[in-house]
């Protein structure tokens, strides 16, 4: 969300910044919001215009009793009236303006929400995720000799899944993870969040509810739409990531500035919708609506971001190299990139099945948008307060991982090799051999 002195200042570079997202039917509500914005201001100084004439004319009220007391002179009391009938009148315009103002600023907010932030210059310009950038590859992408099956083909050589009971019970996109699958799935997150733990960052457990106000603080209404789910009754959204409560903990919140940065990592089950049709290859425990997930969040200072973005993505890779995934950086282009966004990129894992990457953690940095939506500010050394950056990666989310994982170390035989990091977590077994 863009500050509304800046659009006022800069219409131009919104302007160029939303042709460059690919937005071209938001050009218009520029030049609306800086109309409402200037109407806004002038109501408002008309109040406070109109406050000022009523203090100056109560008070000549009080005056002219008191002389009228004194002195017995009627005339002084009749223009008492006069001007307390004055100030009656003017309390209905004023009543009136203030309704006004209300009005023209929720209208503003409206479309403050809707305007993309702005991008950084460092980002591809392109409509969509077609248009993404291969930035470096990490690990040689094999592809072995021999045929590898579906994921869940893979996980029922172990009777480690049973999606058909989960669509009796709770229909598509949903599974239960059974035995040395689901255990693998639990150690995957435990080695996630140790692994966050040993850089430094604060391990957490957040809600997995949250209020509508932090929902539109924290996301575009686009994604809020295609992604969450509100709880019947309630103003309570299931979350889609941990991000969500995470970066809402600090809502209204004013943070020392020797408290910075706040470096978290968080567990959470997430929920989604996922409207709309995929493809074959994203059936099974690909785009499901409920996994769970180990995220990073940061909340810095401006100038620290970009460094902490550099950072989370590194961290990622460093983490599914452990698992020997191999994986490459993609940045995100201008079109791929959700509106509150500065800069993002997604890490993809090397699937030797569909011989090409797909997606498993995405990175962001999303500048000072949801911390101007939701009043997160730091104080300064010079006691004045700033807006923070707040930033998020996902660390692993185990449905994906588990893809990349069991298809990257699958033997010819159907074993999988256990990645030595996650043996401790598996009781120490090195292999999982299938059932049978």
């Amino acid at each position: 969300m863009l500050d509304i002195k800046f659009i006022r200042e800069n219409p131009d570079v919104v302007k160029e910044n939303i042709k460059k997202k690919f937005q071209d039917e938001k050009l218009p509500l520029v030049d609306e919001v800086i109309a409402l914005d200037k109407e806004n201001r002038e109501t408002i100084q008309a109040a406070q215009d109109l406050r000022t004439a009523r203090n100056a004319k109560s008070k000549q009220v009080g005056m002219l009793m008191g002389q009228a007391k004194k002195t017995g002179d009627d005339s002084l009391l009749a223009q008492a009236e006069t001007l307390k009938q004055e100030v009656a009148a003017d309390a209905d315009t004023l009543a009136a303006l203030e309704a006004k103002e209300d009005e023209l600023a929720e209208k503003i907010r409206k479309i403050l929400l809707v305007i993309p932030n702005i991008i950084d210059p460092s980002v591809p310009i392109g409509p969509d995720d077609s248009a993404n950038v291969e930035v470096e590859r990490f690990g040689e992408a094999a592809t072995p000799d021999f045929p590898i099956p579906y994921h869940t083909e893979i996980m029922e050589s172990f009777d480690g899944i049973d999606m058909d009971a989960a669509g009796r019970v709770s229909g598509a996109g949903f599974y239960y993870l059974l035995g040395d699958i689901a255990r693998l799935h639990e150690a995957v997150l435990a080695y996630g969040r140790d692994f966050m733990i040993d850089k430094g960052f604060t391990y957490c457990i957040p809600p997995f509810m949250i209020h509508g106000n932090v929902v539109e603080g924290v996301m575009s209404q686009t994604d809020m739409d295609a992604m969450m789910y509100k709880i019947e009754g309630e103003d309570l959204y299931l979350i889609g990531t941990s991000e969500h409560s995470m970066i809402g903990r600090f809502i209204d919140q004013i943070i020392p500035e020797d408290k910075l940065p706040q470096t978290l990592t968080s567990y959470s089950p997430c929920f989604r919708k996922e409207k709309g049709s995929h493809g074959l290859e994203e059936r099974g425990v690909y785009r499901i609506h409920q996994f769970e997930k180990q995220e990073m969040i940061v909340v810095c200072k401006p100038e620290e971001s970009m460094a902490w973005y550099e950072k989370l993505w590194r961290y990622s890779v460093e983490l599914f190299r452990n698992f020997d995934i191999p994986v490459r950086q993609l940045e995100c282009c201008s079109g791929d990139l959700a509106d509150l966004k500065v800069k993002s990129c997604d890490i993809e894992a090397w699937s030797p099945r569909q011989q090409k990457y797909f997606e498993v953690c995405s990175c962001s940095n999303l500048g000072d948008a949801q911390a101007r939506r939701l009043k997160i500010r730091y104080k300064g050394e010079d006691g004045k307060t700033y807006l923070a950056h707040t930033l998020n990666n996902t660390c692993v989310a185990p449905p994906r991982m588990l893809i990349a994982l069991l298809e990257n170390n699958l033997q010819a035989d159907g074993s999988v090799k256990i990645p030595k990091v996650l043996q401790p977590y598996m009781g120490g077994k090195e292999i999982l051999v299938p059932k049978g």
